[in-house]
């Protein structure tokens, strides 16, 4: 690749900003060739090649002087002996940012590890939100080093190639610049699958050669066009290799079998032509049902706007034409970048018609607004894990488009629910839903909503977010409002919880406490984050503090005061008697919360004595007001009364630790028909022991000459181990039959 020097990329520069200041670019390259000095890339070329071609680049996308500064000494923070300070003093504060904002980015790695990978990409996320050209740069360097990759090791090369792949051309995709994203993917997928990009280019190639549809398609357009007297400029351009593969495999088709290898566009000098241009067309062609987008009066998060439709050619061949404005097609091909546009300076500046810098400018550009509410949207998930999966969602999804009863266009991810339209609209609209209307029916809330759809949404001053509004949505506005309402929830029911359960112990063990005496004694909390009272409680509610050891803080020492002196009372301590079940302080351990999946971290569990769920079968989670979740299996009968309250079901599934038994044991009860013999009953404990279950409580419910029926409680790991004990006895000559009960009636 010819590298370009100097004088060629100042003359690129004046080509659309005659105005600008070659002065500052001539510093960058001095300063960027004499820091640099004779380091090397790993062609052999002088590395001065590399940041030269990065300027080139921002020149091609038209961008103002800081950038292009920026283009040239990108790499002298991280590379060189240059400070920040020096490229201050020399070349201002702005260019000094944008080159430290560069150079962060770069350090920025996509390994493996999901929480450090979570972690850098909401480090990306917020430098592009500061400012968007530091975005632009990182990808003119990753697109100058794609293009040279061939020198790289093997798997150096996959790597680079699958991250540029995975994160930088979706980004480019998402600020708009077409160009960029569709050949930094050709030349990862080059990389990452060589015979699938060989064999598509020839088949490209071979496409070419045998066939001249394509100017023939394009001077039948521009007669037509002539003839019904619009002017307009029409062109064809081949998809790009990664975007056919992409459809092949999506559609399932073979290369011989696409029919919209090529896209035609229409550029025509105002909006109105595009509509005329679109009548046009389906009045002299056939129009192809279902293909026809109007990204126009709806544009894309990215800001693209044209007219897409599907038609049957002159010459029988089916195609796609976009039809757009010239200003909309700058927008098309170099996105955010085609709004670095002259405009005249503040305060006089008019005069030197110099081309605009700065985050005013960028502000203006719908991907930047665009950028900035997502980066606004997820600051309050402090989860860096939860942070990349929700902006996954926004960054790597299609659009819908739905209105409000007043016309207002609401703007969706692919799949959106009216729910994910009720948050978008607001959160407290969306916290308040109770059902919606789509196109003036009542609709459930999980159905996927479709362009054009007009939703009402019904609300309830009453209703509130549950656990299940999670299933329910696909939109990171909507997911992050949920969690923070429940998180919110949780911590108010847990406290309420742990605070009913430290004056239940204090009652029951005879002493008294005051929140002033618990401000005291925070500092000697021995849990993790508790900065208040309230913190105290919510520990408690969640298992992970027990009022035994708040008393042991508040008493260190006997000889307290008593009660009726109006202060805090030390307990009478009781010694527990052997066997004992645990108090009412020990109900929530924490076990109960790693047994199961689908669960809040933290929230309080109680499992169903009415059905003594055990881990293997099927189960549900009951939200109940106060008291966590109560967990039951699916068959349970006493399920029957939440029928008609469907927001108080949570999806919920053992954990691998459950299952494998890793965990305590779980209460089941059986009930066995035994013979009447001698010492019956001394055979069946005896097994029970030796098959490592723990009877709890045994007891005698009918008794007649020939056999017996007794019921007992037991500790037994998961269903498995269940199973291999009922077996067990029921191979016993005593045992007329095994059966696992419900309850004690």
């Amino acid at each position: 690749m010819d590298m370009i020097r100097q004088y060629e990329l100042v003359e690129k520069i004046r080509a659309y900003n005659p105005k600008a200041d070659v002065g500052l670019i001539n510093r960058a390259y001095v300063y960027s060739m004499k820091a640099h000095g004779n380091q090397k890339r790993a062609s052999g070329q002088p590395y001065l090649v590399h940041p030269l071609a990065v300027a080139g680049i921002l020149a091609d996308l038209q961008l103002d002087d800081a950038s292009i500064a920026v283009g040239l000494l990108h790499d002298t923070l991280e590379d060189t002996l240059s400070t920040y300070d020096e490229i201050k003093g020399l070349f201002g504060a702005e260019v000094a940012e944008l080159t430290e904002g560069v150079t962060k980015l770069s350090k920025i790695s996509f390994e493996d590890k999901a929480t450090e990978q979570a972690e850098n990409f909401r480090k990306l996320l917020l430098a592009m939100s500061k400012d968007i050209r530091v975005l632009l740069i990182k990808l003119a360097d990753r697109l100058h080093n794609m293009r040279t990759l061939g020198a790289k090791g093997s798997e150096s090369q996959k790597k680079t190639a699958r991250e540029t792949l995975d994160i930088y051309a979706p980004l480019a995709d998402r600020i708009g610049l077409h160009v960029i994203k569709a050949e930094l993917e050709d030349l990862a997928f080059k990389v990452l699958e060589p015979d699938e990009y060989g064999m598509i280019a020839r088949k490209m190639a071979e496409w070419r050669a045998q066939d001249d549809l394509v100017p023939r398609v394009m001077g039948a357009l521009q007669m037509e066009l002539k003839k019904a007297g619009i002017e307009a400029e029409v062109s064809g351009r081949e998809k790009a290799i990664y975007s056919i593969y992409q459809k092949m495999v999506k559609k399932s088709l073979a290369f011989d079998q696409l029919t919209d290898i090529v896209a035609y566009r229409v550029v025509v000098p105002d909006k109105r032509g595009c509509y005329e241009v679109l009548g046009m067309l389906h009045d002299r062609f056939k129009a192809i049902p279902g293909r026809f987008k109007d990204y126009i009066s709806a544009p894309k998060p990215n800001g693209y706007q044209s007219l897409h439709t599907s038609v049957v050619g002159p010459f029988g061949n089916r195609m796609e034409v976009q039809i757009r404005t010239r200003e909309m097609h700058d927008v098309a091909e170099n996105g955010v970048a085609a709004h670095w546009l002259y405009k005249p300076a503040k305060d006089g500046e008019a005069a030197s018609g110099k081309l605009v810098s700065g985050e005013v400018q960028a502000r203006e550009a719908a991907p930047y607004r665009w950028l900035k509410s997502l980066v606004e949207q997820l600051q309050g998930v402090d989860d860096p894990a939860e942070f990349y999966e929700n902006a996954k969602l926004e960054l790597f999804s299609d659009n819908v488009f739905a209105f409000t009863p007043k016309g207002d266009v609401i703007q969706l991810p692919r799949g959106a629910t009216p729910l994910d339209f009720a948050y978008a609209v607001h959160s407290n609209l969306g916290n308040k839903t109770v059902s919606a209307k789509v196109n003036g029916s009542v609709v459930p809330l999980r159905r996927a909503l479709a362009n054009g759809d007009m939703v009402e949404i019904v609300t309830s001053p009453n209703q509130h977010p549950n656990p299940g509004w999670r299933e329910l949505v696909v939109s990171s506005r909507a997911r992050s409002a949920i969690n923070r309402y429940l998180r919110q929830q949780e911590q108010a029911e847990l406290t309420k919880l742990g605070r009913e359960i430290l004056e239940k112990a204090a009652k029951r063990d005879g002493w008294k406490w005051d929140i002033n005496a618990l401000q005291a004694v925070l500092k000697k909390i021995p849990v993790h984050q508790v900065a208040n009272v309230d913190d105290v409680f919510a520990a408690l509610g969640q298992g992970r503090l027990f009022p035994r050891q708040i008393h042991d803080l508040l008493f260190p020492t006997a000889g307290a005061p008593r009660a009726d002196e109006g202060k805090l009372v030390p307990p009478k301590r009781k010694k527990a008697a052997k066997g004992a079940k645990p108090g009412a302080d020990e109900q929530v351990s924490k076990e109960d919360s790693i047994a199961l999946e689908g669960v809040m971290e933290g929230m309080a569990v109680h499992y169903a004595r009415c059905c003594s769920p055990l881990p293997g079968e099927e189960i549900v989670g009951i939200i109940s007001t106060g008291r966590g979740i109560s967990i039951h299996m699916r068959t349970c009968r006493n399920l029957e009364q939440f029928a008609e309250q469907p927001d108080r079901w949570l999806p919920v599934a053992w954990s691998q630790a459950a299952l494998h038994g890793d965990l305590r044991k779980f209460v089941c009860r059986l009930r066995f028909h035994v013979k009447s013999d001698h010492g019956a009953l001394a055979t069946i404990t005896s097994t029970i022991a030796n098959s490592d279950a723990n009877i709890i409580e045994i007891a005698s419910e009918q008794r007649n000459v020939d056999a017996m029926s007794i019921r007992c409680e037991i500790e037994i790991r998961n269903k498995e181990h269940l199973n291999k004990l009922i077996s067990q006895l029921s191979a016993l000559k005593v045992m007329l039959s095994v059966e696992k009960i419900y309850g004690w009636n």
